[in-house]
């Protein structure tokens, strides 16, 4: 019997979804075993997820060559998919958008909330995120429900695709009300990005950036230097 209120299930169920996905383990049969056992009995929600698994596998095999390139303190793929945070939800997200496409969204969002809370990154499992995709350190991020993101895109800790307002939230549903990030951007630490806006091709984002109105393709945007104080201690 699924338990669906129960952690360990989906935790159960993302040990051997990983090890297909990233681990290159021929474990096929168990994950089929595993959906069953700990997400849905239901054998046409998991025919729907066996037919995405593999465009999911090729999604995160260009995410991770994409880490390889990205951040020189790596020293093997092994590293990045055994230790680094930012890859760990991005998988999770990929599995749960894809069990969200399937029609199991409480499913979906257990599965994103699994990841916030090891990984401090908070993903929608409906936000819209292409290949490859980069997220470094990784904390603090968040990553609304109907945030776009293109292809090779990449996110610093503490970063915020937000929406602008959730007064009258009722109204809202099924409202986009996230940002959406076109290809190759780059947003830094701390930066937030506020509303239905879009971030156009090749910008760069500072950090500690408040964005709130769109940006044209190939911007770099920042904010001004502090006034920095210095005072003799004596």
């Amino acid at each position: 019997m699924v338990g669906i209120y129960n952690k360990e299930c989906y935790s159960c169920f993302l040990k051997e979804a990983t090890k297909y996905l990233t681990k290159n383990e021929d474990n096929l049969e168990k994950v089929k075993e595993s959906f069953l056992c700990n997400i849905s009995e239901d054998k046409d929600s998991l025919a729907k997820f066996i037919d995405k698994i593999d465009t999911i596998k090729k999604e995160l095999k260009e995410d991770l060559d994409f880490y390889m390139i990205s951040d020189p303190a790596i020293d093997s793929s092994e590293e990045v998919v055994l230790a680094y945070p930012g890859y760990k939800a991005i998988t999770c997200y990929r599995i749960a958008h894809a069990l969200r496409e399937t029609g199991l969204k409480v499913q979906a969002r257990l599965i994103s909330e699994l990841a916030h809370s090891a990984t401090g990154i908070d993903i929608h499992p409906a936000a819209r995120i292409g290949t490859p995709f980069f997220i470094d350190h990784g904390t603090g991020i968040v990553i609304g429900e109907t945030t776009v993101i293109g292809s090779r895109v990449k996110l610093y800790q503490g970063v915020t695709l937000g929406a602008l307002s959730l007064e009258n939230a009722t109204s809202l549903r099924g409202v986009k009300r996230h940002p959406t990030i076109e290809d190759n951007v780059t947003i830094y630490a701390c930066a937030s990005i506020l509303g239905d806006i879009v971030i156009g091709t090749n910008c760069t984002i500072g950090a500690n950036v408040f964005l709130t109105e769109s940006v044209a393709p190939n911007q770099k945007v920042t904010i001004g230097k502090p006034t920095l104080v210095y005072k003799d201690k004596k």
